[in-house]
């Protein structure tokens, strides 16, 4: 079993939980890591496609993965199995408070200081939706586990429920 942690700086550590070492050390960003996130299990064969996309001869992997965001305004996955960001993306412009994987696993959801909500293609490494959330800044969001649903929170004092269509 592993264990991460973000660190105040621009990096995430990993720990094995048994001899409590830290056993990774992921430095891809420039600024303050907001958030950190493990994607699951069914993000792994949408992961490989994007990588392998790029990469023809990359070899898959089984991860795990993580996804983070950070003050630097990008949002990156990295495969913790090799130590390797393989996915960055750049759009915000703000910092990235949150991001996580949809459930279908096709797909990243983020929340930022920007008051935005985004809807990433990762495989194409594009945003594909920018939602106006709030009046200030978003600092979190979360998906419904049986239905389709979206929320997120603001330093506006707010909670909004965003459908997914």
């Amino acid at each position: 079993k592993q264990w991460y942690q973000r660190r105040v700086r621009d990096s995430i550590r990993v720990w094995e939980i048994a001899t409590k070492e830290c056993t990774l050390e992921l430095r891809e960003h420039d600024h303050v890591v907001e958030c950190v996130a493990w994607a699951q299990d069914n993000c792994t064969s949408h992961i490989n496609e994007c990588v392998q996309q790029e990469n023809p001869r990359a070899v898959k992997s089984e991860g795990p993965f993580l996804i983070s965001g950070s003050r630097d305004k990008t949002i990156k996955v990295f495969d913790v199995s090799t130590g390797f960001c393989i996915i960055s993306l750049i759009g915000h412009d703000n910092w990235v408070r949150q991001a996580i994987f949809h459930p279908s696993g096709k797909f990243i959801v983020s929340c930022a200081d920007d008051k935005t909500l985004r809807v990433w293609d990762y495989k194409n490494r594009r945003c594909t939706k920018t939602i106006n959330a709030h009046e200030h800044f978003v600092t979190c969001l979360d998906f419904h586990r049986n239905a389709p649903f979206v929320i997120t929170g603001s330093v506006d004092q707010q909670c909004k429920v965003w459908e997914c269509r």
